[in-house]
């Protein structure tokens, strides 16, 4: 018997995920993982190719439905089609909001209308999707949302503001639902990994050979600690001891002295 089977959650049809960056990193491995506990996907990414080979391995590994959702949630046309499956989805117990990248530099020589797209999708689309997800979830008494932030939302970070602030959001967000759901038998958590082993700091650029081994989480242990803290309903959820190590110190030291060791670090990677 899995862990999913093992849960509280109602049974009866088979329950659907929706994942959101589904293609790489976090987000596949969250389709994996959600798969092999008897959940129907549907995965979301701009990528139809590779979000199609992954569906497919789904299918044929596991027996599971896997249903491609093609789209650029920074796209206000796509974004839209995507709440509709949502909102749409009788059986739909968990969302995954996964979808996000980063920008990195100096504010002032960073390419405006990339953040904004930024901001589209970590933030914006993120509440879309989330607010779309809730009626049919109350309406049934039981569901899950996973708003994936980052350690970069506990404090500033400068040469990653953009980045950081929207996180920021996120866990914010994801607090104030925690307090309005409450008991209402919906659960929402905001998982904040630290560096894991995805595709994300090419895409934004960062030379990570300064970063230590121990540093470092693979995806498929990130997904496995949101779904255990959810199981506990975390709210904040931070994978790795290391990680809890960083947001204890940060919880501790005043703004100031976050603000001055985040730049600090920041230069010393190269960013």
């Amino acid at each position: 018997m899995t862990e999913a089977r093992n849960s509280t959650e109602p049974r009866g049809p088979r329950r659907r995920a929706l994942v959101t960056g589904a293609s790489a990193g976090i987000g596949a491995a969250f389709a994996e993982r959600l798969a092999r506990d008897q959940y129907d996907l549907v995965l979301v990414a701009r990528s139809r190719d590779r979000l199609e080979t992954l569906a497919k391995r789904i299918r044929d590994e596991r027996g599971m439905e896997a249903e491609v959702l093609a789209a650029d949630l920074t796209d206000p046309a796509d974004l839209r089609r995507v709440e509709q499956a949502i909102a749409a989805d009788a059986r739909l117990e968990l969302l995954v909001n996964n979808a996000g990248f980063g920008t990195f530099g100096a504010f002032a020589e960073l390419d405006p209308e990339r953040e904004e797209s930024e901001i589209r999708l970590n933030v914006i689309a993120l509440v879309r999707l989330a607010r779309a997800a809730l009626p049919v979830m109350l309406a049934r008494g039981h569901g899950s949302i996973v708003n994936v932030s980052s350690l970069a939302g506990l404090q500033p970070c400068p040469h990653n503001a953009t980045y950081g602030a929207t996180k920021a959001f996120v866990n914010s967000f994801t607090e104030a639902l925690h307090e309005e759901l409450r008991g209402t038998g919906v659960k929402v958590q905001a998982l904040c990994p630290g560096f894991t082993r995805t595709e994300f700091q090419d895409r934004a650029g960062i030379d990570t050979s300064a970063i230590p081994e121990f540093a470092w989480m693979d995806p498929e242990a990130v997904v496995e600690a949101s779904l255990q803290g959810l199981r506990r309903g975390e709210v904040l959820c931070v994978p790795g001891a290391q990680n809890k190590a960083v947001a204890a110190v940060t919880t501790f030291l005043p703004r100031a002295v976050k603000r001055r060791v985040a730049g600090a670090l920041a230069r010393r990677f190269g960013v």
